[in-house]
């Protein structure tokens, strides 16, 4: 009798794949696959469960090809390049990483406001250029305590942050279209507000939101303009939550204080990304998730989440647009 196979598609770097084989649970035929269709589709046949990252392109083609799978686990939080509708013809839950990414997301959300607060770009690049102090009057810089973080999207990365700011001093707030009962806010030491109340009151707001129908361009040029003169936003989550272009306007009109991007409308972005000369914004390349740490954490819960299915049980994080298929 031949066992469960398990296919993996991780990153191209050695040491996540070996790492993928020295986590691998006994009792299962382990393959490595790259994730070009023909390679990947030759691994496929035989497959029940196939963990990966949303670089695998997705479709009938893919579920078809896999006529045994049970379980399409991501190693990624996000899901929107998942065909979701592919997955459900098919019958295959879709499920995500389980927050493995989740702290890494957090501290790099605090490190944006931190950087931009204290406009440590500027900084750097005069004192290494020769002009200790920039060679004149310094422009404002703020500090975190006391200010009031607004949080849009109160998940398991969205609650970290708000643990996070708490400990800076930070007053949060927060909107999600899932409230907190009364005392898990107590708990949290967070209050619930309209979306529209917290843009407008919130001196920075940090977006931890699933891209979606309902989310792409949540904030756009309205929200923005309600927002205050000094607010800095934050995105860590999918570039097109925000309207680019508006914001970048706004940022280029000193509308707000500044911005800390992690994620963009196109990625890469353009050479000539308009965002790219301004001096209120500290842009990284979509970083904010992978860690070493958090590589065992993505391949122990994917891994945990195997084992599940294989003994019968329902999987965890299953995405919520397919909830209906372990139910």
């Amino acid at each position: 009798m031949s066992l469960p196979r398990i296919v993996v598609v991780p990153p191209t770097f050695a040491a996540t794949q070996e790492l993928a084989r020295t986590l691998a649970p006994q009792g299962f035929d382990l393959v490595i696959s790259g994730s070009e269709p023909a390679a990947l589709e030759a691994n496929l046949a035989d497959a029940e469960y196939l963990v990966c990252f949303p670089n695998v392109k997705t479709g009938d083609a893919l579920f078809g090809a896999a006529p045994k799978l049970k379980l399409f686990q991501l190693l990624s939080a996000g899901y929107d390049d998942v065909d979701i509708e592919a997955a459900r013809r098919a019958k295959v839950p879709v499920c995500n990483n389980g927050g493995a990414n989740a702290i890494s997301v957090a501290e790099h959300a605090i490190m944006l406001m931190l950087t931009v607060s204290r406009r440590v770009v500027w900084q750097h690049d005069n004192v290494s250029n020769g002009r200790w102090r920039g060679n004149g009057p310094a422009p404002r810089m703020y500090e975190l305590s006391e200010k009031t973080l607004g949080i849009v999207g109160l998940g398991t990365i969205g609650k970290k942050v708000a643990r996070l700011g708490r400990a800076f001093g930070m007053r949060v707030q927060y909107y999600d279209i899932a409230r907190l009962t009364e005392d898990a806010e107590d708990a949290l030491g967070v209050r619930f507000r309209l979306l529209g109340e917290l843009l407008a009151t919130s001196d920075i707001v940090s977006l931890h939101v699933p891209l979606n129908a309902s989310t792409r361009h949540m904030i756009g040029e309205t929200q923005l303009a309600s927002m205050k003169d000094e607010a800095i936003i934050v995105n860590t989550s999918r570039g097109p939550v925000i309207d680019e272009a508006a914001l970048t306007r706004a940022l280029a009109d000193n509308k707000l204080f500044g911005a800390g991007l992690d994620v963009f409308d196109q990625e890469p972005p353009q050479p000539d990304n308009p965002l790219f000369k301004l001096p209120n914004v500290v842009l990284t390349a979509h970083y904010a998730g992978p860690t070493w740490d958090n590589q065992i954490a993505r391949l122990r819960n994917a891994y945990d989440n195997v084992q599940r299915v294989a003994r019968g049980e329902k999987p965890l994080w299953v995405v919520p647009e397919l909830a209906e298929l372990v139910r």
